[in-house]
């Protein structure tokens, strides 16, 4: 590290858990975030912010009016314009220091595998199963960790699937997918401006303590917020050894 990124990141480097050895994977790490609403917002920040070297910032959408009320990666004069850029603008202007790709584009196929592939953390920042399921089998093939949040109302919830661990459970274990799970959106629902920060702030703790390699992930627990109470719950997650997923690890 550079005089300037000492300075910057000093007060991580105070941090006995992180120091200069840790601050340093972070700046060489990748980070794919899929998703840049509600809580790929926070999430990228934060990632953004602490450091993480190359973020690949993944959506398809374009800004809307209704976005800004959460969305904090987006402001109003950038109304139609692409998500990805628009957050990728957002986070180079908190810190310059880093690399930032934009993918303007829905995240499937080859050009999933390939953004899997490069990452070293995966955080799920969207709002629908079906990319929720493929982001989940690309991550169990590359054996990459994921990072699930979601936020309708007033509820959240933010587990860990990391398949490096030979007996923790991917999002298939949790939510088989063809289940029958009823698919809420904020643009039906609602949702409270403020619940995407705190759930998007936890996804991206929890990615950067997977890379620096400190403390005790989510593997396994999924942590359940009720807004309107500010109650947080633990459910322990076990992994299903008939999954059609991860099974066969």
């Amino acid at each position: 590290m550079n005089d300037e990124q000492l300075l910057r990141y000093s007060r991580h480097i105070l941090l006995d858990e992180i120091g200069i050895d840790a601050q340093e994977r972070l700046l060489g790490a990748t980070a794919l975030v899929v998703g840049a609403g509600g809580l790929g917002s926070p999430a990228g920040l934060y990632l953004a912010a602490a450091g993480v070297g190359r973020i690949l910032l993944a959506d398809h959408d374009a800004v809307d009016l209704t976005n800004l009320q959460r969305q904090i990666l987006h402001r109003q004069d950038r109304v139609g314009q692409s998500k990805a850029e628009s957050g990728r603008r957002s986070m180079l202007e908190i810190n310059p220091g880093i690399e930032v790709e934009a993918i303007a584009r829905r995240l499937d196929g080859a050009a999933l595998l390939d953004a899997v592939g490069r990452a070293d953390v995966v955080l799920d920042c969207c709002d629908n199963f079906a990319t929720r399921h493929a982001v989940n089998r690309a991550c169990v093939k590359f054996r990459k960790p994921l990072v699930s949040g979601a936020a309708i109302r007033f509820d959240g919830q933010v587990a860990v699937f990391d398949s490096r661990q030979a007996n923790a459970p991917c999002y298939h274990c949790l939510f088989p997918e063809g289940q029958e799970v009823e698919e809420v959106r904020c643009a039906v629902m609602g949702v409270f401006a403020p619940l995407t920060g705190i759930i998007g702030t936890v996804q991206a703790a929890e990615a950067l303590k997977l890379v620096i390699g400190c403390g005790t992930s989510l593997a396994g627990r999924l942590l359940l917020l009720d807004g309107l109470g500010m109650e947080w719950r633990e459910i322990r997650v076990p992994r299903d050894p008939a999954c059609q997923v991860c099974g066969a690890r």
